[in-house]
């Protein structure tokens, strides 16, 4: 038993003095009127009863306090209480009150952190339903139709069979990204690191998507020339996922005739920070924050404008991160958005 007892020292010091002066008194007296009074006597008597009551008297006080913490220290442990249980048992009061207001505010923050999890999960149970509902239902309702005899006219037939392909080519999508994301979240993904240049792949994902952009007339730029290539050590393959996802979402939100924008700086010695800005919409300040949870909707209307799984952000974000690398984002409502992401410069 390892334990600090400064307060019990002070106690049985105390209370054995007391108790001795008391004593020796009454034996000063006794031995004055009935035998010969000697200082020496009297001083290894005081003595003598003064080390007789403090042993007994903080011995006593040590395991009373003991006892008590120990049945303290035993409760907290039915309560997994881990950081206590690491700790040897103190009987000093200051630092067991320390340690048990410590305990208080650490338990109160999980329990706070677990009500707010809670929510977050009952939150995208529900995205996950609706998400998956809408195109199920959708696929449900034209395979209906067409078993009820639509399917004799050719022309309706493949108009409802294209339209179902639609629905089963998103629930697609959306399984496919809820795997990928679950596989990152585990660390199941694994990243296959190689050297390459980002100005080729963004000039590529550029090629990839101009068909997309034509459609919203949308210009696919970058800031400015990059005559020289610009190395980075990542997943070459998960990034250009990444800029896939950033430049669709920006077209999706984007204005008709705007811009979007990538720029490649130096961020420190070892890293670039790659942007990808547009003067689309904008987001407002409020939905920042969960702007990367899964399927979560900057517009609660519960109806989307443009297809997609609803994933695009929170797979960017996890992809990022599988790279130890930070993602941002910043935006004004009704002026455009900003997101950007570092990576590692190649030696």
């Amino acid at each position: 038993m390892q334990a600090k007892f400064k307060k019990s020292y002070k106690f049985a010091i105390k209370t054995s003095l007391y108790t001795t002066i008391f004593i020796t008194l009454l034996m000063s007296v006794f031995l004055y009127y009935l035998y010969e009074f000697n200082w020496l006597h009297i001083l290894g008597f005081s003595l003598s009863v003064f080390l007789f009551s403090f042993l007994i008297i903080q011995f006593s006080i040590e395991r009373f306090i003991y006892k008590r913490v120990k049945k303290i220290y035993d409760d907290l442990t039915l309560l997994e209480s881990a950081s206590l249980n690491k700790r040897s048992i103190t009987t000093d009061m200051k630092t067991l009150t320390e340690e048990i207001d410590k305990y208080a505010r650490d338990k109160k923050l999980e329990i706070e952190t677990l009500k707010v999890r809670e929510e977050y999960r009952k939150e995208f149970l529900g995205n996950v339903s609706h998400e998956l509902k809408t195109p199920l239902f959708t696929v449900q309702g034209y395979i209906l139709t067409l078993l009820d005899g639509a399917g004799e006219d050719e022309k309706l037939r493949e108009k409802y069979l294209k339209r179902a392909s639609k629905g089963v080519e998103r629930l697609g999508y959306i399984i496919k990204d809820l795997d990928m994301i679950t596989k990152l979240e585990v660390g199941d993904l694994s990243l296959n690191f190689e050297k390459f240049d980002i100005v080729e792949l963004v000039e590529n994902v550029f090629d990839m998507l101009e068909m997309k952009a034509s459609k919203k007339k949308i210009t696919l730029t970058f800031d400015r020339d990059y005559p020289n290539p610009i190395m980075v050590r990542a997943d070459k393959e998960r990034i250009q996922q990444v800029l896939v996802n950033l430049i669709v979402n920006s077209l999706k939100y984007g204005r008709e005739k705007g811009t979007t924008e990538i720029s490649i700086e130096n961020l420190i010695k070892s890293k670039v920070i790659i942007r990808v800005t547009d003067n689309g919409e904008g987001i407002a300040k409020t939905h920042l924050p969960r702007l990367f949870e899964r399927f979560y909707r900057v517009d609660k209307s519960g109806s989307r404008k443009e297809g997609g799984s609803g994933l695009g952000l929170s797979i960017v974000k996890h992809i990022i991160e599988a790279h130890d690398e930070k993602i941002y984002v910043e935006s004004e409502f009704g002026v455009g958005s900003e997101f950007s992401f570092t990576l590692e410069k190649a030696k």
